[in-house]
């Protein structure tokens, strides 16, 4: 019987005292605060196409990064050497690097009393991703594969099946008395078919499956399966005349009208004026079916954590749960310290945090709030329009709201999906587009950490022939 895999090994070195005393370090050698961020893990991953293993990688990665303030100068440095010399390099580059900065006077750590973390248990970690032997890793990613080969004779060729794992772990440490840490883990099954009509036209699709434990993983040949019915339903795609109809959009591609607003109400673009959201707090945005929700704490109903949970962010404050857009009315802008103390408001919660680097703003579980109608509902009051599956492109203006994308998909006549639709591009104005929405489904299914539901959207012209 074949071993099963264990998590790779790592040394005996105390991370967390580590930590502590890198900050106490760089406070000692005269930083007036300082911050220090380590983070490890190791990731598996095969792809196997047509039956054979294709690529097989395992890595591991350790590293840590420093943030020092001098007064109000600061810098960052970051290393993967933890010996006793690569952290004296690490503290004395951070140092050096302060004392030619220009002072910030926004710059510094969150005020000690709002450091903290939540208080319960967050399910993010299980040993159980590392339960497999490699051989049933490979053998999860040629099922997938087998599957949507099988599934109809117009499957003819695979850009392969993928079994993916993972495992991090992050701590974080500053002057001010925090130290916290945590674990997370990550599992994964894709397949990505290509089917083929009579004339020899090749369309591509894929799916997939994730998960925090591998028990929770759908089977692969569900997902090799599910990777068939889109690649086949791609075939006899065609160009549409350029129109003005109502577009549907999955709940894939939905979740990208969701990222674009996340990214309008973050503080970084709120403080340079840079976004169609700016001065807009309080005020109506979206349709009053809409409600944005950023948890950051998310148990989901199998009782593990979504894929946005963790229990404090990337500067040491505890997670907590964020309504973004309540009723249509925009209720918060995502904010750090940083972009908090700029706009004279407190943080909410949503720094993150790499080795290098200043913190940025990043979700939890990002999720819009499901409405009552199922998918077929929404279709069916529908006489002409666009069922959106697929994007391309990055073409949304956050300034101006202006939106432009490449999409694919399957058009809507009388309530059905009839022919796929490909080669048209999407338009309209997120500002309108939000208030444009005129039906929520109530298909929302956590697959990742931005999720939505079907949303159908009226007044967006489709470009095509």
């Amino acid at each position: 019987m074949a071993e099963a895999a264990t998590a790779p090994s790592k040394s005996d070195l105390d991370l967390k005292s580590l930590a502590a005393e890198v900050v106490a370090r760089a406070t000692q050698s005269g930083a007036t605060d300082a911050e220090a961020m380590i983070s490890e893990g190791d990731e598996f991953s095969v792809s196997v196409r047509m039956g054979e293993v294709e690529t097989l990688q395992e890595s591991g990665s350790r590293g840590l990064g420093l943030r020092v303030f001098v007064g109000q100068r600061s810098a960052s440095a970051s290393t993967s050497d933890l010996t006793p010399e690569g952290i004296t390099q690490l503290v004395s580059g951070a140092m050096a690097l302060a004392k030619v900065t220009e002072e910030d006077p926004f710059a510094g750590l969150p005020d000690t009393a709002d450091f903290g973390q939540f208080q319960g248990d967050l399910p993010l970690y299980f040993e159980d991703v590392y339960s497999l032997p490699p051989v049933e890793r490979i053998d999860r990613a040629r099922r997938a594969e087998a599957a949507a080969l099988a599934f109809d004779p117009r499957i003819t060729n695979s850009q392969g099946g993928h079994f993916d794992a993972a495992t991090g772990r992050r701590i974080l440490a500053n002057s001010r008395g925090f130290l916290g840490e945590y674990r997370t883990s990550y599992c994964g099954i894709s397949s990505a078919p290509l089917a083929m009509d009579a004339d020899g036209a090749m369309q591509r699709d894929f799916w997939s499956t994730s998960a925090r434990r591998i028990a929770d993983l759908e089977s692969p040949e569900s997902i090799g399966e599910e990777a068939a019915r889109r690649a086949l339903r791609r075939l006899g795609a065609r160009r549409v005349p350029t129109q003005r109809v109502p577009i549907v959009f999955c709940p894939e591609t939905a979740r990208s009208l969701i990222g674009h607003l996340f990214e309008a109400a973050s503080g970084d673009s709120i403080w340079r004026s840079a976004s169609f959201l700016a001065g807009q707090l309080g005020e109506t945005i979206a349709a009053s079916g809409l409600t944005i929700i950023d948890d950051h704490t998310m148990i989901l109903p199998n009782g593990v954590a979504g894929f946005g949970t963790s229990p404090f962010d990337g500067e040491g404050l505890p997670s907590r749960r964020n309504t973004i857009v309540e009723g249509g009315i925009l209720q918060t802008y995502l904010l750090n310290t940083y972009t908090a103390r700029k706009l004279k408001m407190k943080s909410t919660g949503n720094a993150t945090r790499g080795l290098g680097g200043n913190p940025g703003i990043g979700g939890g579980n990002v999720y819009v709030l499901p409405g009552q109608a199922t998918p077929e509902q929404i279709l069916a009051d529908i006489p002409a329009g666009l069922y959106v599956t697929s994007l391309m492109g990055f073409g949304a203006n956050l300034v101006t709201g202006d939106y432009s994308r490449g999409a694919s998909g399957l058009w809507i006549e009388n309530g059905q999906l009839t022919h796929a639709v490909e080669e048209v591009t999407i338009a309209g104005n997120l500002a309108e587009m939000l208030k444009n929405i005129t039906a929520i489904g109530s298909d929302l299914i956590f697959r990742s950490s931005v999720t939505a539901p079907t949303m159908r959207v009226d007044g967006m012209t489709v470009a095509g022939a």
